[in-house]
């Protein structure tokens, strides 16, 4: 974005190497805060000036539109409909014996706890099924035995399950070092040999929560890809539990980066490295994702692209302010340079969520044909909030949403999503913008509606959950509000994250009851 000689604006955000001259002027300069994006054309202003750019198109996924093939059914509207409540499992509700097996603990206070959310008016239970438990020791050895005694446990208690399989490990997460879960013990054995199966940033530094998808289709593990990795894993679920589809499990959410979010390990808060609200690190530096950035600048036609990622923008706990890449000028976002590199890295992510969600949707088809079965598959995004009031976006940039003041972000994730009939699960939904500091231009509230906008074009249902701990009533009726604002048409149940010891509380469980029963309740 400049300004031309004559007064103009001239915006660089179409397709690279064009520029395009608007002229509009406004007696007052609107608010961004409360400025909603069209998914087609989003406004930037800048000086009194207001100009609107297309979205630039990328690969095929990326420019997918509302004429594509939804596998999705319209949706009748449950604005005045009562929205079911999950809570999750606690953080530390499994742990390894002293024999390598793992076990529930404190299974009798759990006992207890699930009758009493249900007496609450609690819907369900949502559980997270890790591969780190179940392909534990070897490829293609799984132990379902502790999932079996738990949701026995929860079918007797008369609830029904959201099951997120989690394909991540939550050990470097500061709030569950405890009871973490890593990854299977052969994957790790693998990694110890190559580092470059997980995810890296510009300093060498691993994240190893997660796969990278440079390894999607690589033969890396034992001869079988991380993406048929996956589709076994679902393959040996839906086999073993098949008496519990759609009957008492009645959500399936497919893990698809850290903490299960379709997201690049972009803020890595568990080991130091990243503090809020550092706009975070492009992670594409093991040497797959790099031979994939190679080749996508050949294809482009300037190899010189393809050596390394940006080496302007910044580091983990940078802010906006004085960082090149996330500012205007010749080597930004903006530059024909920046719209390459980012429309790669989004893209890549985009493919990498198309390719499980392909596998999951084929393997759960039967199941949502079947009109004595009700299953919904669910896809979990990341709610990156801080520095959404800038034009860059940098937070965001950084974990592989493609979303800026120019460019809509979300649109082709809910595009992906309505293609293979799954649910959005998302974020923020107890939080306002006024709950951080100004400086930090958070704004949930703007992300929360730029999602309800993407999800209702598309027309796929919304899951919403909260991202803190809340037991206050304020919260708790905020997110009742959101659940059934105006905007959220498709709100088909809402996670609560999650049980523990303060719940049961009387002070948070006085607030917590009413609040289900509203949740639950027509209106």
């Amino acid at each position: 974005m400049a300004m031309a000689d004559n007064g103009r604006v001239v915006c660089k955000c179409t397709a690279r190497r064009s520029f395009c001259f608007r002229e509009v002027t406004f007696d007052e300069k609107p608010n961004l805060r409360n400025h909603l994006r069209n998914v087609s054309t989003v406004p930037l202003f800048r000086n009194g000036l207001i100009t609107r750019c297309p979205s630039v198109a990328g690969n095929s996924i990326l420019s997918m539109d509302a004429r594509e093939n939804s596998r999705s059914s319209i949706l009748s509207s449950s604005r005045h409909q009562r929205v079911p409540i999950y809570v999750m499992m606690p953080v530390d509700a499994f742990c390894i014996d002293g024999s390598g097996r793992p076990k529930i603990r404190k299974i009798k206070a759990l006992t207890v706890g699930l009758k009493a959310l249900k007496l609450a008016g609690v819907h369900g239970i949502a559980v997270e099924v890790w591969w780190g438990i179940v392909e534990r020791f070897s490829p293609l050895a799984y132990d379902w035995s502790l999932y079996e005694e738990l949701f026995k446990l929860v079918s007797e208690s008369e609830l029904k399950l959201h099951v997120a399989l989690s394909f991540h490990s939550n050990m470097n997460s500061s709030s569950s070092r405890k009871g973490g879960v890593s990854l299977p013990l052969w994957i790790i054995e693998i990694g110890d040999h190559n580092k470059h199966i997980y995810y890296r940033d510009q300093n060498g530094l691993s994240n190893d929560d997660y796969l990278t998808l440079g390894v999607d289709h690589v033969p890396l593990f034992c001869g079988r890809t991380a993406l048929q990795c996956y589709e076994d894993f679902m393959l040996s679920f839906v086999k073993k539990f098949e008496s519990f589809i759609g009957s008492v499990i009645e959500e399936i959410s497919v893990g698809l980066g850290p903490s299960g979010e379709l997201r690049y390990p972009a803020h890595p808060f568990g080991d130091g490295r990243w503090n809020f609200p550092g706009i975070g690190e492009f992670q594409c530096y093991d040497k797959y994702m790099m031979d994939d950035l190679k080749m996508a600048a050949c294809k482009e036609g300037k190899p010189q692209w393809g050596e390394r990622g940006p080496q302007n923008a910044g580091g983990y706990n940078s802010l906006p302010s004085g960082v090149p890449f996330f500012e205007e000028g010749e080597e930004s976002f903006l530059s024909d340079y920046g719209c390459f590199f980012l429309e790669w890295y989004s893209g890549r992510l985009l493919h990498h969520a198309d390719d499980i969600l392909a596998k999951a949707a084929k393997i759960l088809r039967k199941y949502q044909e079947n009109k004595k079965t009700s299953i919904l598959l669910v896809a979990k995004i990341a709610g990156i909030f801080w520095w959404y009031q800038t034009v860059a976006h940098p937070a965001e940039l950084t974990a592989g949403y493609y979303n800026t003041a120019l460019r809509d972000g979300y649109d082709p994730v809910a595009s992906i999503l309505s293609r293979h009939g799954a649910a959005l699960h998302f974020s923020c939904l107890e939080m306002m913008d006024t709950d951080n500091p100004a400086s930090y231009l958070c704004s949930p509230e703007g992300l929360r509606q730029q999602i309800w906008t993407a999800s209702k074009k598309r027309i796929i249902h919304l899951i919403g959950r909260n991202t803190n701990e809340r037991f206050d009533r304020v919260g708790l009726w905020q997110i009742h509000a959101n659940c059934h604002h105006s905007q959220a048409e498709a709100v088909r149940s809402f996670t609560y994250f999650r049980m523990n010891d303060k719940i049961f509380r009387a002070e948070n469980w006085n607030n917590f009851v009413p609040f289900v029963r509203k949740m639950s309740a027509n209106w």
